[in-house]
């Protein structure tokens, strides 16, 4: 499967689509790759004996006419910004179309609500499902009124890492990431030892918890160093006491980029000792990038291929 250098953007019209589109249009400007932003849209469907009238019809002219202007406002945003623009209405159900679509792209874009929830109208569930399902990265955007656009450029970043497969994979794409942008990049692994905490709560006394971190420290710096093989990046690294995702969500208020792994074949890969990538969806204060470990296997490009070139 060969997927194009190209960044493609889910919009709806909302405010959190528009502060996606903004995320998107400052990843492909860098890395040299072209944006396709596609609004898709779906009928939506009535029984007809429980509406009062007994039946109707519904013409689909005023929806289609809704997303083209979506898709229109969004296009004229992103023209005349350093990147070439291509975009596409498409019918169906959103987070289908945009699936089937990331088996032809590098990187796929999403915005949600923030900590409110996921944006509903037309994208609906989409950023909770393409993540999931996606055969590229996927990026989800946060959007909260207060704090308007999201932080560009990406100047620090965060990685979560527990020695799975899925894991591994996100950490390479953080590691380039982290090159395109030349940012700092941390290098997460949490552990629930704490008194009462987690899996580990039940722990005699007499265990020498710092000894366990530094136990886990040494299986990240292995991991990290492999990652790192033939580069010069410095990655920071911490071994810290509590899960994966309520460490990298606390990071997420201090950071531009959090990255984590997923199974990528419907279901999110978990950080270390049952944490979740799903959580750190929900209550990330930045935007996530999620690496479906799938991408070995699909011919992905590395995203620092074609920054390389331009620099």
């Amino acid at each position: 499967m060969e997927h194009e250098q190209v960044v493609l953007v889910g919009v709806d019209g909302s405010p959190a689509s528009l502060n996606a589109l903004e995320w998107a249009v400052a990843q492909a400007r860098r890395v040299g790759w072209r944006l396709h932003l596609v609004c898709a849209y779906a009928l939506p469907t009535f029984a007809a004996a429980s509406l009062d009238g007994g039946y109707a019809t519904l013409d689909d002219t005023a929806i289609r006419d809704g997303a083209q202007a979506a898709l229109d406002e969004a296009v004229e945003r992103a023209s005349g910004r350093g990147v070439d623009v291509t975009s596409a209405l498409e019918t169906g159900d959103p987070a289908g179309v945009l699936v089937d679509l990331t088996k032809q792209v590098c990187l796929a874009v999403v915005g949600t609500r923030g900590q409110s929830g996921f944006a509903e109208r037309i994208l609906g569930t989409v950023s909770s499902a393409l993540p999931a399902h996606a055969h590229c990265p996927t990026v989800v955007v946060p959007h909260h009124e207060e704090q308007g656009e999201p932080p560009l450029p990406i100047r620090r970043i965060v990685v979560g890492v527990d020695g799975s497969e899925s894991a591994k994979v996100a950490l390479n794409r953080a590691v380039e990431q982290a090159e395109v942008w030349d940012a700092e990049l941390t290098a997460v692994v949490g552990v629930p030892i704490g008194a009462g905490a987690g899996l580990l709560g039940w722990l005699p006394a007499a265990v020498d918890r710092e000894v366990v971190l530094e136990d886990v420290k040494e299986g990240l710096n292995v991991a990290v160093d492999r990652a790192l093989e033939g580069r010069e990046l410095t990655v920071r690294r911490h071994a810290l006491d509590g899960s994966g995702a309520e460490l990298l969500s606390e990071f997420s208020t201090a950071v531009d980029l959090v990255v984590v792994g997923t199974r990528g074949r419907g279901g999110f890969a978990g950080m270390l000792l049952g944490s979740t990538s799903q959580q750190v969806l929900h209550h990330s204060a930045c935007p996530v990038l999620v690496v479906p470990t799938r991408i070995q296997d699909e011919g992905l490009p590395p995203i620092a291929m074609g920054w390389k070139r331009r620099h």
